[in-house]
């Protein structure tokens, strides 16, 4: 190698010594490389040129490396990664010098290495303590931090040396610079991963560190620990890891990875697209648009044939499939030599062994110059401030770059989360329309008007709403009532409920081209039948084994009978949560019947006259704090019962989840509405016949005006509320953790760095369900804009808003809170969308009810068209009321106050039924006409709006036709450079031979 310049070391002590680590005695930095466009694996393995340039600044001091270490002994099975057992001995890297096991290295051997990175050899024998085997496992732990740094040492001797220079006297902006590397401190190795540990007295712990840390080594991964006194609270280890070029290639083969072959040569822009400005588009002066390619699944032997594109080994793989692969070895590892189920990073988590385990975030996400005019630093500064910045709302999110950063998984969360919310802009005009044209036509309603006439309709005399306490009322009383279920209960309900019915299918129909395109384009078309790995817990937990009939291997496998033991406990359990869920719902049930009784007793007569309004909105705020509650038991239940069951992929464990989760909630949400819309009112009998059944409570009566109203405001309470909960929730709680986290670090900031990777230990992480609770969320939102939107035009609209703030304050969390969550690949949006096509059939059939038996939409209707003598509704507040003698009441219903200074001598009074006006009450035969029109509307509606849905599913295809072009193409290409490649294969056999 040629080196060019010496470089001297300087300890924080201040004192300097040349540190012979080359031929020539001292430290030298190596020349540029030069790039290259494509280089085959021979190629690479050959390079004899000068290694890559290190950043302009290193700021860590190079360790003296000491004698030459011990070799390394030969790797034991325990060390081989959970679920790769049949792939051989782990290949990795076979250089002793940073492959030594610091548990079996002879002390004499490193007399001259320096005392371990951050502890005297007074603080080591405090640190053994009278204890023997503490004290032994102890002095283990220090040598393995001391071996680590030893390792970076010879790993930049290897690698060709850095300059460093002294961190107390460095100018603060390289300070600063140092604090944000991604870089081993050789500052050529990127960190993929980071482990964090807080030091304890448990013994146990640091033997599962250090056999962990061993299996790693052995695996062929790189390491380099920061001691606990360079960090800034003074308490925390850190691990990096790297994870080699060859290890990475095994790795990439094994998970199936999809690499690309040639450059996407199909364009499938519209041009009017380019020349037409988008104020909404992603600035691709800011983002540059990621180059498109075709792919194929890697594999080693076709890369040496020249068959995969790759320009240089540092941008070959992304940093997120860096980091998916440090994880897969992490997760698979064992930290038990003795015990093959003790493996994988997960259980060193919860069990104490590690504090933390995380990819790092690519720096700062602030930046103090325009992105621009001078470009952005990093990733995470073009996902800031093209994303996750609220003054950016009204942008396309950059889903190609959050793919890149996050991965697959993440991003198509966003990606149906904005498709979904730009969805909902047609819906929202809709239905705030129809709000817009009750408000309007409010003053020409008649029924509304007839009952708030005082001198007319509106004096007739209504029977007590309750028992004894509750006396005579005229029906002007009801009038506000019936005023506001006109502005969601007239013509353009019944058009408007037809319209969502039709755009729910056109959005799931529109969802299933876009997940097709997407499915292309990120590489996951086929990811559940070719990637997905089998769960480590799976693997760990089953016995039994059965050959694969398209491997030909055995695998793990569940018998019939333990899976079948299994669910029925599973769904035992379940249907006991959800008989619970039912007996909160008639909790408050009960207490409706019981509050709105004190409230119509009560001598204030503002409380009295709007009984109604005040139980039904106490009732919605109780249901909502129950259900909050109930939410949180359940999901314990539920993921109890998931892990019982032992999926074997990750995605039957999540399907299995949500379903569960959602039945769960979808009971939740729903009972108090669907007791509203199509339970309450019908069972109350009549006067002198309630029904008194319900633990002797006489049942609630629907206002004169109709139920439509209350089911409103329940629903508005609920859905409303609970957004407003969970964003502020999101966004309060993660800032108040990371500030009290933080604050504690900045303390003693000034005189160690407050690195990039104790910066991301202080955020929070995401929760361990991923984007369950993300998802649960917005299906939730939609069962409310589907299943009840007849009853609540504008809840499309409201569904709007929330989401659009939604998308930002996600963004932010993702961006700025949370560390970097893992890389996740993801096919498609899982077992959501089977819920969304049920809730979306299922709306159609709610909303059918609603109009036809909630709503007086077909009573009105029905006596336009046989009852109207002035072909208009003038007189149908009388046709909808019955009479009744009052001297036929039951003893309990008298009213105890008859108000007779009010009413006078009450002999009758007035109720909404379809009833005779002598006994025994009998239903009239236009009670039954009534009920007739209601059944024959719910079956014309639901049966044309099926067929709407099906002429739009069999119109809308399921994959756009550029995409099977494009698929067609990549299989072309793909079967061209097989053959290529055996052609080239056979050629050189054949000059061999010759």
């Amino acid at each position: 190698m040629d080196y060019d310049k010496e470089v001297i070391i300087v300890d924080k002590g201040g004192s300097e010594e040349e540190t012979p680590l080359t031929g020539n005695g001292s430290v030298r930095k190596p020349s540029p490389s030069v790039s290259q466009e494509n280089i085959k694996l021979e190629e690479m393995e050959g390079m004899t040129g000068p290694p890559p340039p290190p950043p302009a600044e290193n700021l860590y001091p190079v360790i003296n490396p000491g004698p030459t270490p011990v070799e390394v002994p030969p790797t034991t099975p325990s060390s081989i990664p959970i679920g790769f057992e049949g792939q051989g001995k782990p290949k990795g890297i076979d250089n002793p010098a940073y492959l030594m096991d610091s548990g079996k290295m002879d002390p004499a051997q490193d007399s001259d290495l320096p005392t371990a990175v951050g502890h005297s050899e007074s603080d080591q024998s405090a640190l053994l303590g009278d204890d023997a085997e503490t004290g032994k496992v102890r002095q283990r732990a220090e040598e393995e931090l001391k071996h680590d740094t030893l390792r970076s040492a010879l790993m930049s001797q290897k690698q060709g040396g850095v300059e460093t220079v002294d961190i107390e006297n460095v100018h603060p902006a390289k300070k600063k610079d140092a604090a944000e590397t991604l870089l081993f401190k050789d500052g050529i190795r990127k960190i993929d991963f980071v482990l964090a540990y807080k030091e304890s007295n448990d013994v146990s712990k640091e033997e599962k560190r250090m056999v962990f840390k061993r299996n790693l080594l052995d695996e062929g991964v790189e390491m380099e620990t920061e001691d606990k006194s360079e960090s800034t609270d003074e308490k925390t280890y850190f691990i990096k890891i790297h994870i080699p070029w060859e290890v990475m290639l095994r790795y990439a083969e094994m998970m199936r990875m999809k690499m690309p072959i040639k450059e996407n040569d199909i364009d499938p822009t519209d041009d009017s697209e380019k020349t037409c400005p988008n104020p909404f588009a992603v600035d691709e002066d800011i983002i540059k648009p990621e180059p498109n390619y075709f792919t194929a699944a890697f594999d080693r032997e076709r890369m040496k044939q020249g068959m995969f594109v790759i320009k240089d080994k540092e941008s070959f793989f992304t940093n997120a499939q860096r980091s998916r692969v440090a994880y897969e070895i992490l997760a698979r590892m064992r930290y038990d030599d003795t015990d093959k189920d003790k493996f994988g990073i997960k259980r060193l988590i919860s069990n104490g062994a590690f504090a933390a385990a995380y990819p790092l975030h690519e720096g700062k996400y602030k930046t103090e110059h325009s992105v621009l005019t001078w470009g952005a630093d990093n990733e995470r500064v073009l996902l800031f401030e093209e994303w996750a910045r609220p003054g950016r709302w009204y942008k396309y999110q950059p889903l190609d770059l959050i793919r890149k950063y996050f991965g697959e998984k993440i991003a198509i969360y966003f990606t149906w989360l904005g498709y979904y919310t730009m969805m909902l802009i047609p819906a929202s005009i809709c239905g705030l329309v129809v709000f817009i044209y009750g408000l309007a036509t409010l003053s020409t309603d008649i029924p509304s008007n007839e009952i708030c006439d005082r001198s007319g309709p509106g004096n007739i005399t209504m029977c007590p709403l309750c028992d004894k306490n509750c006396s005579y009322w005229r029906l002007y009383s009801s009038c506000r009532y019936s005023m506001v279920t006109y502005w969601f209960d007239n013509y353009g309900t019944m058009v408007f409920a037809v319209f969502m019915a039709v755009w729910a299918t056109m959005f799931l129909e529109g969802w299933k081209r876009k997940q097709a395109e997407i499915e292309y384009e990120w590489d996951v078309a086929h990811f559940e039948e070719e990637e997905e790995t089998v769960r480590p817990e799976f693997e760990a937990t089953v016995r039994h084994k059965k050959k694969n009939p398209v491997t030909q291997t055995d695998e793990p496998f569940l018998p019939a009978w333990s899976k079948c033991f299994r669910y029925v406990t599973a769904f035992s359990v379940i249907l006991f949560m959800l008989c619970l869920v039912l007996a909160a719902v008639f909790g408050v049930i009960i207490y409706r019947i019981v509050i709105v009784t004190l409230f119509y007793s009560t001598p204030d007569q503002l409380v009295a006259e709007n009984a109604r309004l005040a139980t039904t909105a106490t009732a919605a705020v109780i249901n909502l704090v129950v259900i909050m509650i109930l939410n949180r038991l359940y999901q314990f239940v539920a993921l109890g019962l998931t892990n019982m069951e032992l999926q074997r992929t990750q995605t039957e464990w999540e399907d299995s989840f949500t379903f569960k989760m959602f039945l769960f909630q979808c009971v939740n949400f729903y009972a108090t509405l669907f007791y509203i819309a199509f339970f309450k009112g019908r069972f109350v009998g009549r006067p002198g016949d309630y029904d008194y059944h319900l633990l002797g409570f006489r049942q609630e009566e629907c206002d004169p005006a109709g139920c439509l109203i209350e089911l409103c405001i329940q629903l508005m309470i609920i859905m409303v509320g609970k957004q407003a909960f969970n964003n502020t929730k999101e966004i309060i709680i993660p800032k108040i953790m990371n500030f009290c986290r933080a604050r504690n670090s900045k303390k003693i900031e000034e005189t160690n760095l407050y690195t990039r990777w104790e910066q991301d230990f202080d955020l929070g992480t995401m929760p361990p369900l991923g984007l369950f609770d993300e998802y649960l969320e917005m299906v939730l939102q939609y069962g409310f804009v589907t299943l009840f939107v007849a009853a609540f035009p504008l809840a499309p609209l409201f569904a709007l808003i929330n989401n659009v703030i939604e998308i930002r304050l996600d963004a932010y969390k993702f961006v700025t809170q949370w560390r970097r969550p893992l890389a996740d690949r993801a096919q498609d949006i899982g077992i959501w969308w089977g819920i969304l096509n049920t809730l979306s059939m299922l709306s159609v059939l709610t909303n059918a009810f609603i109009i036809g038996f909630t709503s007086e939409f077909v009573p009105k209707q029905l006596y336009l068209f046989t009852q109207s003598t002035t072909g208009d509704l003038t007189g149908y507040t009388n046709f909808s009321l019955s009479s009744f003698d009052v001297k036929d009441f039951q003893n309990k219903s008298i009213p105890n106050d008859p108000k007779i200074d009010v009413f006078g001598n009450v002999t009758s009074c007035m109720y909404r039924d379809f009833r005779e006006d002598h006994a025994p009450y009998n239903p009239t035969l236009t009670y039954w006409h009534v009920l007739a029109a209601r059944l024959a509307f719910v079956l014309v509606f639901e049966h044309v709006v099926f067929l709407l849905r099906f002429i739009v599913a069999f119109i809308i295809p399921d994959v756009p036709g550029f995409i099977k072009i494009q698929m067609l193409r990549e299989n072309y290409l793909a079967k061209e450079a097989l053959y290529t490649a055996e052609l080239e294969k056979s050629k050189n056999e054949r000059e061999k031979q010759d």
